[in-house]
């Protein structure tokens, strides 16, 4: 048996390699404020090219969203991130991620739906089993499916997002320029800038059901509904994963999704990088490096955030550039998302297919909402409100992976929208369960089992996330991922202060877990401080 990388055999938490006072009197290339995947990435790129370079956490475990936890005796969970998909093949391969113990297992048997008229749906990666399923489910929506992947495939044709020269890596393209690409491709130009989920899933499907299985994958991330302009390219980005080569494949990660950012933490430390955790850091001063909250002073030319804008920009303070301050403030960060980590004795029992331990628990489960159901949720979130249902989407570690859990047990992680920031009345503290029973009862309505099978459940909402793992509003992807947000309208590796880069899901090519925006800011450390 491998043994344990040696960051994951301690969660995370690394801890002080040094007294601070002895950090502040060495000289430093680059200090890295914050420890999340992106953060660890773009400091093993610069400490492999020789850089001294300390990374500084404020939480006691690194890996910001992308970290593992032990939330009940035994069990390891990842509170955030579930499943690994973007991760780009450049650096999994140019870090050698393979050699320290990264592995994971293909949840190739994608997605399942069910229905509440007793059908099922299951939308599986390999494409003849999914035509398959479809010529039962659908027959006449067969050739519109088909075409509508074909028009992804076209934009991967020219965006080529796990390409090591592709458009996900480096500077990125300007929107005019990628617009001019699509230009006469009418389709392939609607799904990158126009299009909401609901006019493109209505424009090549008939069933309506096909409509429900599908609504939820245009807003991931993004608080605006699957009516919303533009939220058909949200579906785009998380169609660019290409797992093991193989396009449009998730998986989980052996060991727990936080093995990505432990290993990470491994590589960087090897190179030389030091990564101090809680640490936390009051204040960026550009030029010259940061200010702990102790008082405390760690010198560096170069200082980079993984922190979201929000967060940097109050580090920087009186010393934030104008035009990038207003930039930062106009950009969308408030979050509609609420997690769950549930604790179960057996598998959701999905009468629509039913069993324990079935085909559809190794992919991923949807349970879908009416047109009707989405508007009225996304209307309830923004008065402030709980709504009566959630989409929902569900992930079970422990089918492809029985080390992160005792015998007998298994988790479901869950992803589900909306529910507000701020509740009109009362506030999470008060409101807490009652939100994480609407989660589970818009689960347990297409289950035999549920609630009798859960042992234990932790519920995040925006503001329990925005705690938790420090993003602003809570909102995953550091901020808004629609159209207007994305390319150069992203925020830039190098800010116009002196010496202070992002490296976070901020920026190009945005959010999940990709990494290649820690080595795109690497990169342009060091082409800029030559």
């Amino acid at each position: 048996m491998n043994p344990t990388p040696p960051t994951a055999a301690v969660l995370g938490k690394v801890g002080l390699p040094a007294p601070v006072a002895e950090l502040t009197t060495r000289r430093w290339d680059a200090i890295i404020v914050g420890a999340g995947h992106n953060g660890l990435t773009c400091a093993a790129y610069l400490a492999q090219a020789g850089k001294r370079v300390l990374v500084l956490e404020a939480r006691e475990r690194v890996g910001g969203a992308n970290t593992m936890e032990e939330p009940w005796p035994g069990v390891r969970m990842s509170p955030c991130a579930y499943v690994v998909g973007l991760l780009h093949p450049r650096v999994i391969r140019e870090l050698k991620m393979a050699e320290h113990g990264f592995s994971f297992t293909p949840g190739d048997a994608g997605l399942f739906v069910p229905f509440e008229d007793g059908s099922s749906l299951q939308l599986y990666d390999d494409p003849e089993r999914s035509q398959d399923e479809l010529r039962r489910f659908a027959p006449a929506d067969v050739a519109g499916y088909d075409r509508m992947n074909a028009i992804m495939d076209r934009c991967n044709a020219v965006i080529r997002a796990d390409a090591d020269d592709g458009l996900w890596v480096g500077e990125p393209p300007s929107e005019d320029w990628l617009r001019d690409q699509f230009r006469d491709d009418e389709e392939a130009y609607g799904l990158l800038f126009e299009w909401s989920m609901a006019e493109m899933l209505e424009r090549y499907l008939r069933d309506e059901r096909l409509h429900l299985a599908l609504l939820g994958q245009g807003v991931i991330g993004t608080r605006k509904s699957p009516f919303d302009p533009g939220t058909a390219s949200v579906y785009y980005h998380h169609y660019c994963s290409s797992l093991g080569g193989n396009e449009g494949v998730w998986g989980y990660v052996t060991g727990g999704m936080g093995m990505i950012s432990f290993i990470l933490c491994d590589i960087a430390r090897e190179a030389g990088a030091v990564v101090a955790a809680g640490v936390p850091v009051a204040r960026i001063l550009p030029g010259e490096g940061v200010e702990l909250e102790g008082g405390e002073r760690l010198y560096a030319p170069v200082v980079i955030s993984n922190a979201d804008p929000r967060v940097t920009l109050r580090l920087v303070g009186d010393a934030a550039d104008s035009g990038w301050k207003q930039q930062v403030e106009a950009l969308p960060i408030e979050g509609a998302t609420i997690k769950l980590s549930v604790l179960m004795n057996q598998l959701p029992d999905l009468t629509a297919r039913p069993g324990t331990m079935e085909t559809h628990h190794a992919g991923t489960i949807n349970t879908p909402l009416t047109k009707a159901e989405w508007r009225e949720g996304y209307a309830a979130m923004l008065r402030g409100q709980m709504p009566e249902r959630t989409w929902c989407e569900m992930y079970f570690q422990t089918v492809h992976d029985r080390s992160v859990v005792p015998d007998g047990l298994h988790t479901m992680s869950v992803f589900a929208q909306y529910m507000p920031y701020h509740f009109a009345e009362g506030s999470w503290d008060t409101r807490r369960g009652a939100a994480g029973d609407v989660v589970l009862n818009s689960i347990g309505r297409f289950c035999s089992n549920l609630p009798e099978a859960v042992v234990a459940v932790e519920v995040m909402g925006p503001p329990d996330i925005e705690r938790k793992v420090g993003l602003t509003g809570g909102h995953i992807f550091q901020g808004e991922c629609l159209p207007g947000y994305m390319w150069d309208r992203r925020l830039r590796y190098q800010t116009p202060m002196d010496g202070v880069y992002l490296c976070g899901a901020c920026t190009h090519p945005g959010g999940s877990v990709i990494a290649i925006n820690g080595r795109n800011a690497a990169m342009a450390v060091l082409r800029s401080r030559k």
